[in-house]
């Protein structure tokens, strides 16, 4: 069979990422003294529960500041930005307030893709048409609750029954 031209194989994303990507400023983009400043983080584990101390999170969202993180050690990553305002979809209905993440790893093909809502925005929650799709019973993996006074945690789970929800973009 002879090769098509100008196809390239398939490569993991990872491992160099981490380290290649990580800019200490796009860590937290918005200074702490900003009074909407929030700290959005969590953990990044594989299949088997296990912290990815490897991968790279980055963050986008409408409006707002592109953050960028690489996990540590123990799996945890966290970027300090601004809650970003809810934005229509392209036929006008309103989304809530979220985060787009994209979290690159070693063992990847590509990028995955998730989101995260902020667990303090109910009733923007209750009428987003996403996390509408996804259906009750995977939209916990979505919401990250608010643990402290500007702080949201969202687990990342890589596989397993309890995986986050990704999309295919």
């Amino acid at each position: 069979m002879a090769e098509r031209p100008g196809l390239t194989p398939s490569q993991t994303v990872g491992p160099f990422l981490h380290l290649a990507l990580a800019d200490p400023a796009l860590r937290h983009p918005v200074a702490p003294d900003d009074p909407d400043a929030v700290t959005v983080g969590g953990t990044v584990v594989d299949g088997a529960g296990a912290p990815v101390p490897d991968a790279l999170i980055e963050t986008w969202q409408a409006g707002g500041p592109f953050a960028r993180c690489p996990t540590g050690p123990d799996g945890r990553w966290d970027v300090r930005t601004v809650k970003p305002p809810g934005v229509p979809t392209r036929d006008g209905t309103p989304q809530a307030p979220h985060l787009v993440v994209s979290i690159f790893a070693r063992g990847l093909l590509d990028r995955l893709v998730t989101r995260v809502y902020f667990g303090d925005e109910e009733s923007a929650n209750a009428a987003d048409p996403t996390l509408d799709v996804v259906g009750p019973q995977r939209r916990d993996l979505l919401v990250a609750p608010l643990v402290g006074s500007r702080e949201y945690r969202l687990d990342i789970r890589l596989q397993g029954a309890d995986e986050s929800v990704f999309f295919a973009i």
